[in-house]
């Protein structure tokens, strides 16, 4: 990355901002800090930002909701998850309202700073005048904008990323472990899950006409293809 990218952290424990913005900026990051949900609101309607670190259990409203809320205003920023519960559904929930990544506490910084590289990796990609197209789907790489049968999706950048490899490899079955090389990056280490969760969420947005377009391979993977293809 030439330019400085720009981190919003949202948490209200200093000892965790105190170290994620020595960490970050060591690492030549530029930071934010908010210490509960109502300024990471405000500090993220202002810009300027390439992402949030967003702790789920803020003091006055989570970090699930604080994410809800702008995309509900069309604040894009992709947005990483800070999160001390195990529960898959409460990293679901997340992921469900727009977020791109979510890490658990404890963390190490290394795994943190990975994740944040890869989230910027995907939402930061070299601009270009390519389109995709796949039946009535069509993906701008410019623009970032997706239309199926003509009308435009909204997408995550994890979505994009996910729904951009499918297409760059329309027919091919392709594994788990691909997806999650190609669109998390190499040396993820996370709940693998994750890719499951992922084409669940783009399903929704992409199959709501017919035909259908992304389909399971059982025991195999997933594929962008026509049923009878």
């Amino acid at each position: 990355m030439d330019a400085v990218s720009r981190i919003l952290i949202a948490d209200d424990e200093p000892n965790i901002t105190d170290l994620l913005v020595a960490a970050l900026q060591f690492e030549g990051f530029a930071t934010q800090v908010a210490k509960n949900g109502a300024e990471a609101l405000l500090a993220a309607r202002a810009g300027g930002h390439d992402l949030a670190i967003l702790d789920v259990m803020l003091p006055d409203i989570s970090g699930i909701d604080v994410c809800s809320r702008l995309r509900d205003e069309g604040i894009r920023m992709p947005v990483l998850f800070l999160t001390a519960l195990d529960a898959i559904e409460d990293k679901v929930a997340g992921l469900g309202v727009g977020g791109d990544d979510y890490i658990t506490k404890p963390f190490s910084l290394d795994e943190l700073l990975a994740r944040i590289r890869a989230v910027l990796r995907r939402t930061q990609g070299e601009a270009t005048t390519a389109q995709l197209r796949f039946a009535d789907l069509v993906l701008d790489e410019a623009s970032h904008e997706v239309f199926r049968a003509g009308r435009p999706v909204e997408l995550t950048a994890t979505e994009f990323s996910l729904l951009h490899f499918l297409m760059s490899n329309a027919r091919r079955v392709l594994s788990k472990d691909q997806i999650l090389d190609a669109v998390w990056g190499y040396g993820f280490d996370g709940d693998k899950n994750i890719v499951e969760t992922y084409v669940s969420y783009l399903r929704k947005k992409i199959d709501v006409v017919e035909p259908t377009l992304i389909q399971t391979v059982r025991g195999v993977g997933y594929t962008l293809r026509l049923r009878s293809s």
